[in-house]
Order: C-alpha cells, then structure tokens, then sequence
C-alpha cells in the first residue's frame, strides 16, 4: 500500500496510523491512544493541521521509540523519562541513563537543533573540571595563562573544549606554559578571519550578521584543516 506521509519544506510528517505501523513491529503493544496519553504529558509534541490532525516528524517517532523502550526494558516512570528528554533538548547527556540505551541522533526536532545551535551551554567552574576532568591545579594555570576565562562567573563549551584538550595534552607532558602559542596562533587566525569577513559584515540587509558568521566558520575549518596538513607533513617527515 502506497505511503500518504507527506512533507512540510523538507520534513517527513506523518499521521497516527503511519506512526502505529513503525512501531507495532517493536511495540505490539503501543496504541493510539497511548501516543496520545504521551502527548498530553509533553514527552511529543506533534505538529497540527489547520484543522487539528496531528503531524508526526521523524523526531516525534525516536521519542517514542525511546519512551517505550524505557518503559518496556526499564520499567521506569514517566516522571523520570520526561526529565531525560528536558535533558536532550537542552544538548545535554541525561544522567543516569540505564546501560544499554542510546539517544537517536534524530530524537531533537529541527527547530530545536536550530535554537541549540545558535545557544551556548553555561557552566559553572565545577562543572567544567568535572566534564573536561582536569584538576584543580591545571584548570588554575589554564587560567593564568589565559587558555580559558570567565564570563560573568561562567564558562561555555568552548573553554570545555580547551579544558579537555589540555587535560590530554597534560598526559603527554604538554603543560599549559607550553601552549600559548597555540593562543597567538589562534589570535592570528582570527585576524584573518575577521578581515575576510569585514565587507559581508558590513553590509546594512537584515541577513548580513548571520552570513558573515557562516563565512567566518567556513574559513575557520579551513585554517584548521591547513593547520592540521601542515602538521602532518612534518610528522611524515619524521617518519622518512
């Protein structure tokens, strides 16, 4: 039988009967009005028609794909499975997920991916030695030696980032005193990214901001990707 899902833009919607028959085959028991129950405690929330039929996205079927899983294999409340969802849609990893489960990369609607994307995690000092699991002394010369910084009592993912390829690099006896001419190097490249970028940032159209910071990631992948040939190269040579 030929498919009715259709599409809205460049997204797969589907109707409840579509959902039900994904599912069935792992699910036997799943049913429409438990996906509706599931929709009234705000673990989905389908899209609606102009005239109230629900809409399901590919989003909308691995949320449920992970909610019955975790009820059926863990017999774990509602309560609980909601706040691994909240988790997911803030980008974060839920804590103490049971061994076994695995998050869908399609589980967060595009919409969602869209507001992360253009949003930047917050994390207190803590956290960021916890995550990037560096201890109190080599987060303190990190610091020192202005690797990361503060904003207003809070780091973001970029400083984790730093964080966490300083704890690796530590292992190797790499100390932070020993990196900051990645940080001049860094403050180069920035240099040529923004002056590349200047005419688009320029410009006066409602559009200019955002266009100018995807040029400026493009160029800076690019730098990276050169930075990284030019590396190998000489480890090529080593081994010549």
């Amino acid at each position: 039988m030929q498919s009715t899902s259709r599409r809205t833009g460049a997204t797969a919607v589907l109707n409840i009967g579509e959902v039900l028959a994904q599912l069935t085959a792992d699910f036997p028991s799943v049913t429409a009005s438990k996906i509706r129950f599931y929709e009234e405690k705000g673990l989905i929330t389908p899209q609606r028609t102009a005239a109230g039929y629900r809409q399901f996205r590919e989003s909308d079927v691995e949320r449920l794909r992970f909610v019955l899983a975790l009820q059926r294999d863990h017999y774990l409340p509602l309560k609980v499975i909601r706040e691994y969802l909240d988790a997911i849609d803030q980008g974060l990893t839920p804590q103490n997920l049971p061994s076994g489960v695995s998050i869908a990369p399609r589980m967060v609607s595009d919409e969602v991916l869209r507001e992360l994307k253009g949003r930047t995690r917050r994390l207190t000092a803590e956290q960021l030695r916890s995550e990037s699991g560096c201890g109190a002394e080599l987060f303190d010369t990190m610091i020192s030696y202005g690797l990361i910084a503060s904003h207003e009592g809070s780091f973001d993912d970029h400083a984790l980032k730093v964080a966490q390829a300083c704890t690796a690099l530590a292992a190797h006896g790499l100390e932070p005193r020993h990196l900051r001419p990645f940080q001049a190097a860094a403050d180069r490249e920035f240099g040529l990214v923004e002056r590349a970028v200047g005419p688009v940032s320029a410009r006066k159209d409602s559009t200019a901001a955002m266009r100018a910071a995807e040029s400026a990631r493009e160029i800076a992948e690019l730098c990276l990707s050169l930075h990284s040939a030019l590396v190998q190269t000489r480890i090529a040579e080593m081994e010549s």
